[in-house]
């Protein structure tokens, strides 16, 4: 199954990003995964079976930090913070805090102007090792499978 992978690795390197807008529901595919990129820097890779609402989850202006995963990677990262279990260090509570929030902000707003590309893929197996495939041929700095 991995050896199958790389042409769908292909055609998603292959797509013209999109780049400053959504995705239109119409053109996308419902399953598969995306990327962002800002030029030749690859960043972060995702699977959804909602591709376009997806996208608006991770930078939408009203999205939240429990939705906004990347920008929130983004955000700890200009913050300097790293994410713990304990009672006030969760993202519910430093996005109470107005250098969080503007942060935050600003992450959705650098995602927005990022190139986003996708590429369909139903099957949740293939769907969970094309991410992996990808984030390890792109080494994608913001993606990390550890557990929690």
């Amino acid at each position: 199954m991995a050896e199958s992978l790389h042409p769908s690795f292909e055609r998603l390197m292959a797509m013209e990003p999109l780049r400053g807008s959504a995705p239109s529901r119409a053109t996308t595919p419902k399953s598969g995964i995306y990327l962002f990129s800002e030029g030749s820097k690859y960043l972060y890779v995702g699977r959804s079976n909602r591709i376009a609402e997806r996208y608006r989850l991770h930078c939408g202006p009203s999205a939240k930090e429990n939705q906004a995963s990347f920008a929130w990677k983004l955000t700890a990262e200009v913050m300097e913070h790293k994410a713990t279990y304990r009672k006030g260090e969760g993202r519910k509570d430093k996005i109470l805090i107005p250098e969080f929030a503007d942060a935050f902000r600003l992450a959705k707003e650098r995602i927005r102007a990022m190139e986003y590309r996708f590429v369909e893929e139903a099957d949740q197996t293939r769907q969970a090792l094309l991410e992996a495939y990808v984030c390890i041929a792109l080494g994608t700095p913001y993606n990390d499978f550890d557990t929690h």
